[in-house]
């Protein structure tokens, strides 16, 4: 790692606050059948999958992971979801991605999940850095940062996960 590279949390910490965030979520939908886990490609889905993995572990609710599919850079175009609308319509959703940045991927997310209604609708992020554009808040975190606009967090996914900011 370069020297103007700062870890902001390492594999360890990742993993604790995952599991938090797991039960978190799994508190506020304690009386649902059924939670879908929605995260947005890449790093979102893979966030996504570790929240499936110990919710399936520590609740009797079925988890079922959706991949939500857009172009961060143009969102407003074709969101694509792995599931039909059908499949979570009237379920508790959560919406995850990696980092929570301006706020552009999850606001278009929520947008698109908006049109099928739902009993209950949050959103969960790994890093929040309190640089938003739009009024979208994450309602599960695992750390909140204030950054300047010109750093960058990166989280990687992996044998040895960790966050860092450039």
């Amino acid at each position: 790692m370069q020297a103007d590279h700062n870890t902001i949390l390492n594999h360890e910490q990742i993993q604790h606050k995952v599991k938090r965030i797991a039960y978190q979520i799994y508190e506020s939908n304690v009386n649902e059948k059924e939670i879908v886990i929605a995260g947005i490609a890449e790093n979102g889905y893979i966030f996504a999958q570790r929240l499936a993995s110990i919710l399936e572990d520590i609740s009797d609710c079925q988890v079922t992971l959706c991949k939500v599919t857009m172009n961060k850079k143009s969102p407003h175009n074709t969101i694509q979801t792995s599931i039909t609308p059908e499949h979570y319509k009237n379920k508790s959703l959560v919406l995850a991605d990696d980092v929570l940045n301006s706020g552009t991927a999850l606001v278009y997310g929520v947008k698109h999940f908006l049109d099928v209604p739902l009993t209950r609708f949050k959103t969960a992020v790994l890093v929040n850095r309190n640089h938003k554009k739009y009024p979208v808040k994450a309602d599960f975190k695992g750390i909140s940062l204030s950054t300047s606009l010109h750093e960058h967090i990166v989280v990687q996914f992996g044998d040895k996960d960790v966050a860092i900011l450039k």
